[in-house]
């Protein structure tokens, strides 16, 4: 690029000195070693395209059109036509590196090395030669080579690079942490669970590097558009050139064949080709920042046309983790009830147990518990302080005759009583996450329509469908009803429209692949959702949903003020070149400025 601007700079002076000069001969001198300068490159690649048989491009374009300016004497024409197209090209250079950098900051999280611990010593090794179950050591300030498991230590993890968060995240002995993250302080010491080929910061590079390879119909009618338009209209300018000077007295060749000239510059169709797939690369690389991996252009575009989102319930919309929602004590208070609860279910190993001593949050003197029993199917009988405890569900209760609560309540219920007495029942259910009520709000305001499809019961699905707001929701369902449910809502959307199915990525692969678009919600661990998704959101927050389609409506209204703009102007201009209105300078405008100002237009999808 830098080459490029001081061979832009050079040809400039020179061409300006060559305006100014009144001596002929030297003015014609000036003016060819301006024109070899800017533009003999250009002058190469038509002709060595020309040997590949690849003969209508925008080199021959600006080749054809300056050496015809100078066959005719139109000297400064035949330069400023290579000078301002070379600008042009200039600011296309600008563009891409600028959109590459963005991607490159993505990049970054490739790590260089990982501190390998073999024989009591510490070696720097390439993270393709780690195995799973090598021990790692990850200092202070360095990144996480592979995907692995904390055995001892604790830190604080940056994962803004994976999932465009700020805040750090607090990790310790027994977590799992994503390759990608960086270590902000103390040393970690962890087993690896993944060789780097499949480790998570491998597979976002791929999916970002791979990204331009699907391309959205837009790119693919730009293409196709340009294979086809630029014959046609050198077929124009031959016909231009040459026939009306024939058909029509008093007509001269040179005044037509400027014409012929004026109209090839202005065919010139690298405004379209190269502002549009750089305003999806931009879309894409934005995206990328915020934490949105999008596989393609295809489905950037695809995201602009749906209609319908269809969510999974549990890890989606709910954090997929069982917290206790509410306490309901009789006779005695809501401590005593979950304190009796939970020393009651202490040596259990179902998850209930968990959510019960999390709620408590205080440690359990084992030797105030005795004479467990665990019966299976309906909870615990236990001993605390002397006092027979019985917690569990309905039937454990209609076991030992003791009178309950028996209305509707939704989540899973724990009954508790003391001595045969009833004493209250606790409420366990997941907990909706915090920004799902928001991403479904902002849906709806969008037009779209909400869907959950859930194996869950009626009661659960119908109660978080109501806090949501979601306009359907179907319970009940097994994995392969999921599957012909989303069938029956593909026949309900418009013939253009689209359908997002959100899902978690390691059970609801099959609905992920049948949907028109793929989004694995939180699917970073999962090799199902990288597989099945074209989408992938790394982080649990369905509100990047709504970022992901905020993007891709951006995007697609920058490609198409491109498209439109571009070709507007062109034809307008092609229309005045045909009919001797307009100059050459006019055609160039309507090339190299109509390419800037679109390339410019398409960097406002890097700040999307």
């Amino acid at each position: 690029m830098e080459r490029r601007l001081r061979r832009i700079l050079i040809a400039a002076a020179i061409f300006t000195a060559a305006l100014i000069i009144n001596i002929e001969f030297i003015k014609i001198i000036l003016f060819l070693i301006s024109y070899l300068i800017v533009g003999g490159d250009i002058i190469k690649g038509a002709f060595k395209n020309i040997l590949k048989g690849q003969v209508f491009d925008e080199n021959f374009l600006m080749g054809i059109a300056s050496i015809g300016a100078f066959a005719i004497g139109e000297y400064p024409e035949g330069v400023a036509v290579m000078l301002f197209y070379q600008i042009g090209e200039l600011f296309q250079s600008y563009a891409v590196d600028k959109s590459r950098k963005s991607i490159a900051n993505l990049m970054d999280i490739r790590p260089d090395y990982a501190n390998v611990k073999r024989d009591d010593k510490i070696l720097k090794v390439d993270p393709d030669e780690v195995q799973i179950g090598d021990i790692i050591v990850i200092k202070a300030g360095e990144k996480v080579p592979l995907d692995c498991k904390i055995i001892e230590g604790s830190s604080m993890l940056d994962t803004s690079a994976l999932t465009g968060e700020s805040l750090p995240r607090e990790v310790e002995e027994g977590n799992e942490i994503l390759s990608g993250c960086i270590n902000i302080n103390g040393v970690i010491v962890a087993e690896v669970i993944k060789e780097y080929g499949e480790s998570t910061v491998s597979k976002i590079l791929d999916l970002v590097e791979n990204a331009s390879n699907k391309k959205s119909k837009s790119e693919q009618f730009i293409t196709k558009f340009a294979r086809f338009y630029t014959p046609i209209v050198v077929i124009i300018a031959v016909v231009l050139a040459i026939v009306p000077p024939i058909i029509i007295k008093n007509q001269s060749f040179s005044d037509w064949i400027y014409r012929a000239l004026s109209f090839l510059v202005v065919s010139c169709p690298c405004a379209l080709v190269m502002s549009v797939p750089l305003s999806f690369f931009g879309g894409i690389g934005g995206a990328s920042k915020k934490g949105v991996l999008i596989k393609g252009s295809n489905y950037l575009e695809a995201l602009s046309k749906t209609e319908i989102i269809v969510f999974d319930k549990t890890g989606t919309l709910t954090k997929g983790v069982f917290d206790v929602q509410e306490i309901h004590p009789v006779g005695i208070t809501q401590d005593e009830l979950l304190k009796y609860s939970a020393y009651a279910e202490s040596y259990s190993n179902h998850p209930i147990s968990f959510s019960l001593k999390k709620a408590f949050a205080k440690d359990i003197d084992n030797e105030r518990i005795s004479n467990v029993e665990e019966i299976s199917g309906y909870g615990v009988n236990a001993i605390v302080d002397g006092k027979n405890i019985l917690a569990g569900n309905v039937k454990l209760m209609k076991k030992y005759n003791i009178p309950h609560y028996e209305g509707e309540l939704i989540g899973t219920v724990v009954h508790v009583a003391i001595d045969n007495e009833y004493a209250g029942y606790i409420i366990i259910a997941d907990e909706i996450k915090k920004d799902s009520l928001q991403a479904i709000s902002e849906l709806k305001k969008s037009n779209k329509r909400t869907v959950m499809l859930t194996g869950d019961s009626k009661n659960v699905g119908n109660k978080v469908a109501r806090e949501l707001g979601l306009n359907k929701v179907y319970s009940e369902l097994l994995p392969g009803d999921k599957v012909e449910k989303l069938e029956e809502l593909l026949l309900q959307k418009s013939s253009k429209g689209k359908l997002a199915f959100v899902g978690d990525g390691i059970n609801d692969a099959p609905v992920l692949a049948r949907a028109d678009i793929g989004i694995a919600m939180g699917g970073l661990g999962s090799d199902a959702a990288i597989e099945a998704a074209d989408i992938v959101i790394m982080t649990d927050e369905p509100s990047k949903i709504v970022t992901a389609m905020n993007i891709s409506k951006k995007t697609m209204n920058i490609a198409y003020q491109n498209i439109y703009f571009a070709i507007g102007v062109k034809v307008i201009v092609l229309i005045l070149s045909a009919l001797g209105i307009t100059s050459m300078w006019s055609a160039i405008f309507a090339d190299v400025g109509v390419t800037i100002i679109a390339v410019l237009n398409s960097f406002r999808a890097l700040h999307v």
